[in-house]
């Protein structure tokens, strides 16, 4: 996946690209940068999938596609998860069109062939003599289980995920997430190029005006999300570390060298409990092992897919997959206990309402703030570095990576 004569055009984009400002026009709309992005990230990062308790019984499975991969997630009969290319190994039928379901064994609709659940070819009618159904099995994608949070990585040789993987197991053990259920699941598409979705997440400049209902419980205050180091935060998040500490509730920054990662846990306004309308938990059974309802938020985000809340009574987590170069899938799944009971121990309008009404206002501002960009009279304009130091750390991500993968002489070294 090297790049090709027709890289350099989004590569001297990058590098004439004024660091601390937007990005040029046409990195967020052309379709030449689009599948530069997928070539070079999409298609070599470690993605965020799906919570593991969303496929908690063997059979259980989960499609996505990742540009022009379909791809499908499933649990085995020995209880792991594996994903292969959702391609028959025939014709290239997908073999599953549905978005989630459950099979014993994953057959092939246009001619039957079947496939046990590790991918092994099992059945195909009627090939003649000599032929050897062990050539034919599902070609795997690598998956990985972090503590309840499925990854997958196209790339041939992925990327190394050692670091990320001790850290987040050890961060989402005490909300047990491979122990809890999925309550509720939206789908949504916004009109928006997928770094415009992620940059619009990693700040809070616009919240006040955008964010009515989510801005009840949680700070735009930007020193209640700009962290420096596990001992570097507001006076606030510094006692709130501690307090966790003295629980054994791993809440302290930690990130990646070059922020493609970091979590820390962030004490909610006042005290209050969870995302909610009335700030109350709205979940009566607390997930895992967190001691308190007042724990705050342990929130995750990893480029270039996806950004999470773990809250004493419920999880949120949240995935992003691109269309287009101005079309971004968003989907959001609300996790609970396991043994919660919707009508008695949640009310679901009180678990969603919040993160259903901010999701939709996050996608008018996409939106908008794509149509503008599509202007011919948008210019890059500058971030504030307190307000948007989330957005430099992504920006500088993403031209950091894609400039070293669009130089030739990188590439080996990639």
């Amino acid at each position: 996946m090297g790049p090709d004569m027709n890289t350099t055009f989004t590569a001297s984009l990058i590098a004439e690209r004024v660091p601390g400002f937007s990005l040029p026009r046409d990195l967020y709309c052309s379709e030449q940068t689009f599948q530069d992005d997928l070539e070079q990230i999409w298609y070599r990062e470690w993605l965020f999938a799906l919570p593991s308790c969303e496929i908690p019984k063997t059979g259980n499975f989960v499609t996505l596609n990742v540009g022009a991969y379909p791809v499908i997630v499933i649990r085995g009969a020995d209880g792991r998860i594996r994903a292969f290319h959702n391609v028959c190994r025939h014709r290239g039928q997908r073999l599953c069109p549905k978005t989630n379901g459950s099979n014993p064994k994953l057959v092939c609709p246009y001619h039957q062939w079947t496939y046990d659940l590790d991918g092994k070819l099992l059945y195909a009618r009627d090939m003649g003599e000599g032929f050897d159904a062990s050539k034919y099995g599902l070609k795997p994608v690598h998956c990985v289980d972090l503590g309840g949070m499925v990854f997958i990585c196209l790339a041939q040789v992925p990327p190394a995920i050692n670091e990320l993987a001790a850290n987040l197991t050890r961060y989402v053990l005490p909300s047990a997430i491979a122990d809890s259920k999925v309550a509720f699941s939206s789908t949504i598409v916004e009109k928006g190029n997928w770094k415009l979705v992620m940059e619009n997440n990693r700040e809070c400049y616009h919240c006040g005006g955008s964010h009515p209902s989510l801005c009840r419980t949680y700070s735009d205050d930007p020193l209640m999300t700009v962290m420096e180091g596990p001992n570097s935060a507001s006076p606030e998040i510094l006692a709130h570390w501690a307090r966790c500490d003295a629980a054994n509730l791993p809440s302290r920054f930690t990130n990646a060298p070059d922020m493609q990662w970091r979590m820390a846990r962030v004490p909610l306004m006042d005290n209050q409990e969870s995302f909610t309308m009335s700030g109350k938990a709205a979940v009566a059974r607390r997930m895992g092992t967190i001691p308190w309802n007042d724990a705050g938020s342990l929130m995750f985000y990893h480029f270039p897919s996806s950004w999470n809340h773990f809250l004493p009574d419920h999880a949120i987590v949240f995935r992003i997959l691109p269309i287009s170069p101005t079309e971004t899938e968003v989907t959001t799944k609300w996790l609970v206990h396991k043994d919660a009971i919707e009508g008695k121990d949640y009310d679901l309008k009180a678990l969603t309402e919040v993160w259903l009404a901010t999701n939709d206002e996050d996608r008018q501002v996409v939106e908008e703030n794509q149509r503008g960009i599509l202007s011919p009279a948008y210019q890059p304009g500058p971030y504030s570095p307190t307000q948007e130091a989330g957005v430099i750390h992504l920006i500088d991500w993403y031209c950091g990576l894609m400039a070293r993968r669009l130089t030739p002489t990188s590439v080996a070294a990639e």
